[in-house]
């Protein structure tokens, strides 16, 4: 059954991806190494479409395991679900290098350690988020059993938490800077501050892996990523411009300098660990290692699988292998609109 009105994957030429957000909207700035990559001709001859899914949780899983989808987005907690319920995924290129999440509260009411959850209700999106709570959670010290969730939809549980409907709200790198946009004044705990778990990948079929002809494709496809990545850190200013002119709905909901901080915590993350990773994509073994043992410990994974077996770093040389001197030229050379240009980097990077 097709999830979310996305039908059954058209026939289609071999070199064609189809991504699917866990969001339930492609309308953010998340996904700007994509908007870049495409504009710039950085996927190749690869037919590449990004679509928005279903805000479930799960979805993201679903739709690439029934084939509806070739690449999925899901955070390392609902990757493990899918594991756990016999999906045949792997995960293949990992975006996150750093913990992207945050829990957040109203303003003066941030605690001075995440153990004073316990007894507390955290405000989520999806129930399905609670994958994601609770390993952070558990790897900080913290008694989960003691915490309670509410599941207050989307795009409204931060709204939630700004009316008193819980005392703390999982958040994002990125959604932050929107949501302050918007006027939620929120205090933080930041994920990138206390957390060593790694943050959402790219997924594919395990037959897709094997497959040697297949791989090739996806190996060209994530280079396309990971030129975009490049191009986010050369010129900041640029990819955020390319993601507004994409989408001018979302670029009514906030000025260039919230959409810019929005867009380098984001990248803040992608590169979180890059002395250790090196490479655009590379998991850490050791951070994902940890994730499984704490996802063990609290009995969100019980199924026996091995890290290497699932999570793989076979495609990141060839994901890495892009020009990096055109992708610097087309930064430098970027035609930045007044609005942009007069957006201060520098500044902005002193506050997130």
């Amino acid at each position: 059954m097709a999830l979310g009105g996305l039908g059954a994957r058209e026939a289609q030429a071999a070199d064609a991806i189809r991504w699917v957000s866990p969001r339930g909207t492609v309308e953010v700035l998340d996904d700007y190494p994509y908007w870049v990559a495409k504009k710039f001709g950085y996927f190749g001859d690869i037919e590449t479409t990004l679509e928005p899914g279903p805000s479930d949780a799960t979805a993201t899983v679903k739709l690439v395991d029934q084939e509806q989808a070739d690449v999925g987005y899901p955070s390392p907690g609902v990757f493990s679900l899918a594991l756990a319920q016999g999906m045949p995924l792997v995960s293949a290129f990992h975006m996150g290098g750093g913990d992207v999440f945050s829990f957040a509260f109203r303003k003066g009411e941030k605690p001075a350690s995440l153990k004073e959850l316990e007894g507390k209700t955290v405000v989520l999106g999806s129930a399905g988020w609670q994958s994601i709570c609770d390993p952070m959670l558990k790897a900080a010290g913290v008694d989960i059993t003691k915490v309670k969730y509410v599941d207050a939809g989307w795009p409204t549980w931060g709204t939630a938490l700004k009316e008193g409907k819980g005392d703390s709200a999982l958040s994002w790198e990125g959604l932050r800077a929107q949501w302050k946009g918007q006027g939620f004044d929120f205090d933080y705990w930041l994920g990138r501050d206390f957390s060593k778990l790694p943050a959402n990948s790219f997924v594919i079929r395990k037959a897709d892996f094997d497959d040697t002809a297949k791989r090739d494709v996806y190996g060209r496809y994530f280079q396309g990523w990971a030129a975009g990545l490049e191009f986010g850190k050369n010129n900041p200013r640029a990819a955020t411009q390319i993601v507004m002119e994409q989408f001018p709905g979302l670029a009514s909901q906030m000025t260039p300098d919230v959409a810019v901080e929005s867009m380098m915590q984001l990248a803040n993350v992608y590169g979180g660990r890059m002395d250790e990773r090196k490479k655009w994509g590379y998991h850490l073994p050791s951070s994902w290692q940890l994730f499984f043992d704490v996802g063990r410990e609290i009995g969100q994974i019980t199924t026996d699988f091995k890290m290497e077996d699932v999570v793989k770093n076979d495609l990141i040389d060839q994901a890495n292998s892009f020009d990096a001197a055109k992708v610097k030229a087309d930064a430098d050379g970027f035609a930045l609109s007044d609005a942009y240009g007069a957006v201060n980097v520098e500044e902005i990077a002193k506050r997130i």
